[in-house]
């Protein structure tokens, strides 16, 4: 769930205008499991702005790595799907683009934020070693692969 905040301001003492800046997203990445194999797009995560009423004026826009073929937008929810099974091997991680504007006049309502999707791998499994101890030397300046 990702959160978009506005600037706060408030008045200290002596009348100087204090600036208080909220982070502007809650979380900066997102996790998807690679390999997912189901009958319905993947929920990756959600975005949504603190000026969000619920009343349907706002529409969230996502732009980046794979935006609109590999992740789509819920524009009145702001809820992330992740259409395709990913491979984490192909590509460990996607750099996306969040915006909300007005959906009436496109009026940008938040500054643009970035995030990560990263590609969680399920094959990643500990080494087991069953006939150790091994012993190995390298010699200095080796070759890769020698």
């Amino acid at each position: 769930h990702l959160s978009l905040h506005r600037h706060r301001q408030r008045t200290g003492k002596e009348g100087q205008v204090l600036h208080r800046s909220k982070r502007g997203w809650v979380w900066n990445q997102f996790f998807v499991i690679e390999e997912y194999t189901g009958p319905d797009p993947v929920l990756v995560g959600r975005l949504h702005s603190d000026v969000d009423k619920g009343d349907g004026t706002i529409k969230y826009i996502l732009s980046g790595e794979g935006a609109g073929t590999i992740f789509v937008i819920d524009d009145k929810t702001g809820n992330i799907h992740a259409t395709k099974t990913l491979d984490r091997e192909e590509q460990a991680q996607y750099t996306l683009t969040a915006q909300a504007v007005a959906r009436d006049t496109n009026e940008p309502l938040e500054p643009p934020s970035e995030f990560i999707v990263k590609v969680q791998d399920i094959n990643d499994n500990p080494p087991e070693f069953l006939h150790g101890p091994y012993y190995a030397r390298v010699p200095e300046m080796s070759n890769v692969g020698e």
